[in-house]
């Protein structure tokens, strides 16, 4: 009974339904998503995409067009391009770490003119798109966010099985016939696009938390690759949720560090269970669902 007295008076409110409405979908897309991140050794491509969603939205917000047009553009066409450098080597991170690192300073530069062009109050722009602004979402926001969270958990599902495949061993699966350079593209076009969703519900600074933590977890507890995908969704849905809770509970809390410090805790303890840090899962096996 308290728990239902607590999540009506949640759902009282229209911010917290549509923070619900398209956390839920955007935690989907980012526990399918991440799960392959992780599988793929591309945590730094997501990391280096919040670079990416920090520049693009205030490019917008800069220019004068709708962020989140600016934000996708951004996202999508910066993680093109790192797919487009091939292989997984050192001298790619290097390249792509330098580039990153201008283009951060890059929103500065975006975020000052801004602020400049139109008021000195206008700087709380800069902390939104860096700390997420959930609560600031509106119905018609929410549903957007909705249905393209729904479009890039289908994509991934659809991809599933030769994704694994090209993840695990990507020879295997060029002499399989898979297109596995035009896979690894369209699988970035989707990070990119989950990176520019997930801006709204936790900030570009902490974008790895949600993408990357709960698919962390899921791999850690399971190495079945389509009962640890499920798992990595169920946590970043639940890790959601529960920030949502817990934010709801301690007004000063932010929404975005809630959701994160849940993701995070969720890992630790899923680490002590499986007997610490140094424990590996087995690589998981593309016939074993």
């Amino acid at each position: 009974m308290i728990g239902l007295s607590l999540l009506g008076g949640m759902l009282d409110a229209d911010y917290q339904r549509h923070a619900l409405l398209a956390g839920s979908f955007i935690a989907l897309a980012s526990g399918l998503v991440g799960y392959f991140v992780v599988l793929r050794n591309q945590v730094f491509t997501g990391d280096a995409l919040s670079h990416v969603a920090f520049t693009g939205a205030l490019g917008g917000y800069a220019a004068g067009i709708e962020p989140l047009i600016a934000l996708y553009t951004a996202t999508i066409g910066a993680a093109l391009g790192m797919g487009s450098l091939g292989g997984r080597g050192r001298g790619r991170d290097v390249v792509i770490g330098t580039v990153f690192a201008w283009i951060l300073g890059l929103g500065v530069l975006f975020l000052s003119i801004y602020t400049t062009a139109r008021s000195a109050l206008n700087g709380a722009v800069g902390v939104s798109v860096l700390f997420g602004s959930i609560y600031g979402i509106s119905l018609a926001q929410a549903i957007t966010a909705a249905v393209i969270g729904t479009i890039v958990a289908a994509c991934v599902l659809v991809l599933g099985r030769p994704l694994l495949l090209a993840s695990i061993d990507p020879d295997v699966a060029a002499a399989r016939g898979v297109p596995v350079r035009l896979l690894g593209l369209a699988f970035l076009a989707l990070v990119g696009l989950t990176v520019g969703e997930a801006v709204q519900a936790v900030g570009a600074l902490l974008i790895v938390g949600l993408l990357v933590t709960p698919a962390a977890t899921a791999h850690r507890l399971s190495a079945r690759p389509f009962a640890s995908m499920a798992l990595a969704t169920l946590l970043a849905v639940a890790s959601l949720w529960a920030g949502l809770v817990l934010a709801y509970r301690i007004p000063r809390l932010p929404p975005s560090s809630a959701i994160v410090a849940v993701s995070f805790t969720t890992y630790l303890v899923a680490t002590v269970a499986v007997g610490g840090a140094a424990s590996v899962a087995p690589a998981p096996d593309p016939a074993d669902p």
